[in-house]
């Protein structure tokens, strides 16, 4: 009897380990490729963290393109352009020293490190992630009007002025 109680002991207690490592498996899972409006909120909740320069939205955002988020880029690219604005992509986007070397500090400290190279030139757009994540894009539809160029992100992201570039919320313009 107590050999057949131990043996039922054995197996519950087998059956519940392998129960409790289904169910951490299961999470572990569902943590990796989880829930995709989870995963959107964090990526929102971590752009949110790096607080707006007033600054630089004011001098880089307007006219030509928006103020991209500090993380598009390396800080040896930032650095590089900062250092040019006198020659920005043709244009001379100069800026009075003291406004100048208050942008190019938070974009230093905000920009990407995950980056293992500078995109060619020092364009977004010409960098692996933005290739990657544009791949699908046929070249006409940066042509088109309401389009212009794949710098013009407020084109298709309705909501890049704030960082939001999320694939989900995509309207390519006819």
């Amino acid at each position: 009897m107590k050999k057949l109680f131990a043996t039922r002991s054995l197996a519950l207690a087998s059956a519940a380990l392998l129960v409790a490592g289904l169910a951490g498996a299961a999470a572990a899972w569902a943590h990796r490729h989880g829930d995709d409006e989870h995963e959107r909120h964090e990526r929102r909740d971590r752009r949110a963290a790096v607080a707006p320069l007033p600054a630089y939205e004011q001098e880089c955002g307007g006219s030509c393109h928006i103020a991209y988020p500090a993380g598009m880029l390396p800080a040896e690219s930032w650095k590089r352009l900062m250092a040019g604005l006198d020659q920005h992509y043709g244009s001379d986007a100069s800026i009075d020293a003291a406004t100048q070397a208050s942008i190019a500090a938070w974009l230093d400290a905000n920009a990407s490190r995950r980056a293992r190279t500078a995109p060619p030139e020092d364009r977004i757009t010409r960098g692996a992630w933005f290739e990657r994540k544009h791949d699908e894009v046929r070249a006409a539809v940066w042509k088109r009007k309401a389009v212009g160029s794949p710098a013009n992100c407020a084109a298709c992201h309705p909501r890049a002025e704030q960082g939001d570039f999320e694939e989900d919320d995509v309207k390519i313009p006819k």
